[in-house]
């Protein structure tokens, strides 16, 4: 019974350790601590049951009790006897527990806080687990099916985490199923008595034999594979408008929606809220600006072979002080300070807070809230926009066309150009583009040329429902059928700006929803939106909506992107002054608008510019040269070992005293006394250092011969065509010998060299492969890590049996059994 409760220890372990995933849901480790307690309480009981001899059931009825005692401990309802012991009310508690759990699950996203309903289920969950994993172990002696409530409590994070769920949270469960099979497999073995080795000695059962060797290494390749592959492998996404038509998106329920701000399908749930048959009341939002622009709430400009993605949002708190672009003045750039409330209602759930663009001040708002200055957004990892109501400070700027016209073009070197202009080569959208921006000499002329390009009167109309294309290519056929709605005017326009070599994105957010007076306004899921920026040097982000403004609720627009569907404004000139425009007097060259102040609805420009990345090479040229000293590290000890066995030969073994002179004037060297201490270690140093020599090239080692027999067999099966190998070979053998056996060792002799010759020939002998497992991953060096791990795996094996004898000297039974009967 001794083997079966350590078993069921190891099976709560193991449970506990697959359950490492659940740390990418919450926000701390209460949830551990808890069940740490609840599976702590589970073993016991099985391990009580199982000492009193209960049959299966009986164990599984023992940790079932043992679990609703600590749940109820944990989970008190305040009607409990001894703060433990469950009444009526309590199981009732639990019921509310669970069903509240049902509606948190919605609320939260993740990371999520430290919610009473949501440990109950968390703790409840690990310590069922539990019960099954110990009676699958322990009762059937089925520990690989073990495996699959493990798995269950993985696939959790996996479901509701819109990341990638962490790889080290999964070795962490994997080498708790590892832990969990091998110790069912050593008590298994110990039932067959102990293991001898060839050589006759004795060893334990953690001591690796070739089969139990070769299971160990599949097991650990087989976790680094399962490891490393996803993270190899790149994950596939949907074309660029194709997410938009069929309103795909995963999370919470809501398409796109839940998960890190950098993992948001912002166009999925940009779709799945226009799509939706419903009008549903968002947000509120109440601001002294006359004529506010769009309420931003993300940035999608990250463009991959699956269209545009939204990339993870890097900030610092916003209860900190948060960049001012008033003080950077730039002409022709008109900025006024505003101030703004909102209020999230229960419908909108994302990690994204709505705000103006270019927030200078917030309010009502905790530290968990970030903000990116180079996307100009609010995100959080902890929290969602879920019921909030917050105050912000924000600047508004307008610019003139003037302005932008005389923007220079950036630096090729720029990172912004590198950044924001890649796209993938689409032979037709080159062609358009080219046409478009011909003659045009600046920036802001080819961009107006690309946006005008996107009117009735070129053919492009607003639907919900797209046509299908012909050509397989989603922009392709977009710009052929030119019916969409506000994402792919919006992807498609960012593209082609690109294209023509200008920094551009896609920006989400909500239009001008109804206004129910004094600056009042109620935005719906029909307000969300998506607008394209565009990048001018010297002036920053500036919007541009090539939605046809008609088909948008609360659409806007400005004097430097008019609506392209009315009557244009006249291109400036050096004699054009202030003329009548759709949206009122449009500025000369020199001149802002009159009413651009009140009247133009620009975007904010970020005050540090767009998201400026370091490169990723010095972390890849890093880890390439972490992996190369991690592998170098074999040959160096290899290296280290020869050297310290040559220097270790190069004192001499006899003690020179005198010198005296010889016949004819010579002078020769008395030698009075022997180092045979030191002659003997030589020998033996030289005899290792060809053993391990043996070993790396792959020539079998016979651990029970003589060395006068290693060396022979060496000779005759290895090295019997090379002459100087062959001489080394012997006096290798007859000098360890002689440091074996005989009282005098052998001295006087040169071993290294004759272990120099013994290697060249079997090196030359050898094939590449050898050759070079040889240099590089010695196999001497891994065998005697190996066996100094096994050893020190005996020892504790050892420690641990004498530990748990000592223990048993105490156990009740026996103390009851010694007691003479009355």
């Amino acid at each position: 019974m001794t083997a079966h409760r350590n078993l069921g220890f190891v099976a709560a372990a193991a449970t506990l350790l697959a359950a490492a995933p659940l740390s990418a849901i919450f926000q701390r480790w209460t949830w551990l601590i808890e069940a740490a307690i609840v599976v702590a309480v589970v073993a016991g009981a099985a391990a009580l049951s199982r000492l009193a001899r209960a049959p299966v059931w009986g164990q599984f009825l023992a940790m079932v009790l043992g679990l609703t005692l600590g749940l109820t401990w944990i989970f008190p309802g305040g009607t409990e006897l001894f703060a433990f012991v469950p009444t009526p009310q309590t199981f009732a508690h639990f019921g509310d527990l669970l069903g509240a759990s049902l509606q948190d699950m919605r609320a939260y996203g993740v990371k999520v806080p430290d919610v009473d309903s949501l440990l109950f289920l968390t703790v409840l969950g690990v310590g069922g687990v539990a019960v099954v994993v110990d009676l699958l172990t322990v009762g059937l002696r089925r520990p690989a099916l073990a495996g699959l409530p493990m798995l269950a409590i993985y696939s959790v994070p996996v479901a509701v985490y819109v990341d990638s769920v962490p790889a080290t949270p999964f070795v962490v469960g994997a080498a708790g199923y590892l832990w969990l099979l091998v110790t069912d497999n050593v008590d298994r073995v110990r039932r067959f008595g102990r293991r001898f080795t060839g050589e006759g000695r004795d060893v334990d059962v953690w001591e690796a034999s070739p089969l139990a060797a070769a299971g160990r290494r599949l097991a650990v390749v087989g976790v680094a594979l399962a490891v490393a592959l996803p993270l190899a492998v790149p994950g596939m996404t949907e074309g660029l408008m194709k997410s938009v038509a069929d309103g795909t998106g995963d999370g919470t329920g809501r398409p796109g929606q839940g998960g890190k701000p950098g993992r948001i399908d912002l166009f999925a749930a940009l779709s799945g809220q226009l799509n939706q048959s419903e009008e549903t009341e968002l947000v509120k939002v109440t601001t002294n600006e006359p004529t506010p622009f769009y309420l931003r709430l993300g940035v999608v400009d990250k463009l991959q072979s699956g269209g545009f993605e939204a990339r993870t949002p890097i900030g610092r708190s916003v209860t900190r002080s948060l960049p001012d672009p008033t003080e950077r003045r730039r002409a022709g750039v008109d900025q006024q300070r505003y101030r703004a409330t909102v209020e999230v209602t229960k419908n909108f759930s994302m990690p994204l807070l709505p705000v103006y663009a270019e927030p200078v001040k917030t309010d009502d708002l905790s530290s968990s809230w970030s903000y990116d200055p180079n996307q100009q957004i609010v995100f959080s990892n902890r929290e969602n926009a879920r019921g909030k109501r917050y105050a912000f400070d924000y600047v508004r700027s307008t610019y003139s066309p003037a302005a932008l016209r005389a923007a220079p073009s950036l630096a090729a070197d720029d990172p912004v150009l590198r950044e924001q202009t890649f796209t993938l080569p689409v032979p037709a959208v080159d062609k358009l583009v080219a046409q478009l921006v011909k003659g045009k000499d600046n920036d802001y002329d080819k961009v107006r040329a690309i946006y005008e390009h996107f009117s009735v009167e070129n053919g492009f109309t607003y639907s919900l429902s797209t046509k299908g294309g012909t050509t397989g290519d989603d922009i392709t056929d977009f710009l052929t059928t030119k019916v969409g709605y506000c994402q792919q005017y919006a992807a498609a326009m960012a593209w082609l700006v690109r294209a023509a070599g200008i920094p551009a994105r896609v920006a989400v957010g909500f239009t001008n929803g109804t206004n129910s007076g004094g600056g009042r306004y109620v935005l719906t899921n029909r307000n969300l939106h998506a607008w394209t920026e565009v990048y001018f040097n010297g002036v920053g982000w500036v919007p541009f909506d090539a939605t046809p403004a008609t088909s948008v609720p609360g659409s806007v627009r400005s004097s430097w992107a008019p609506d392209t569907d009315q009557q244009e404004d006249p291109v400036d000139s050096p004699s054009a002054g202030p003329t009548a425009g759709p949206d009122g007097p449009t500025p000369g060259p020199n001149g802002n608008d009159p009413k651009e102040k009140n009247g133009d609805q620009g975007l904010a420009i970020g005050a540090d510019g767009p998201d400026r990345q370091s490169p990723v090479w010095p972390w890849w040229t890093a880890g390439v040269l972490a992996l190369l000293a991690l592998l170098a590290v074999p040959a160096v000890r290899r290296a280290a070992l020869r050297r310290r066995r040559r220097s270790r030969a190069a004192a001499p073994a006899a003690t020179v005293l005198a010198a005296v002179p010889g016949p004819r004037g010579t002078v020769r060297d008395v030698s009075v006394e022997v180092d045979v201490e030191r002659a003997r270690a030589d020998a033996h140093a030289a005899w290792d250092e060809l053993i391990d020599t043996l070993v790396d090239y792959q020539v079998r080692v016979d651990r029970t011969e003589t060395p006068r027999a290693t060396a022979e067999r060496l000779v005759r099966e290895s090295l019997a065509e090379d002459g100087g190998a062959v001489t080394g070979a012997r006096l290798l053998g007859r000098a360890e010998e002689r440091a074996r056996y005989a009282r005098d060792p052998l001295t006087g002799e040169a071993l290294h060299p004759a272990l120099r010759a013994v290697r060249g020939a079997l090196a030359a002998r050898a094939d590449r492969r050898t050759r070079i497992m040889a240099a590089l991953l010695p196999p001497s060096v891994l065998l005697r890590w190996r066996t100094a791990v096994a050893d020190r795996s005996t020892r504790l094996v050892t420690t641990g049996g004498q530990f748990r004898d000592r223990l048993l000297r105490w156990n009740p039974r026996r103390l009851l059994a010694g007691r003479p009967a009355r």
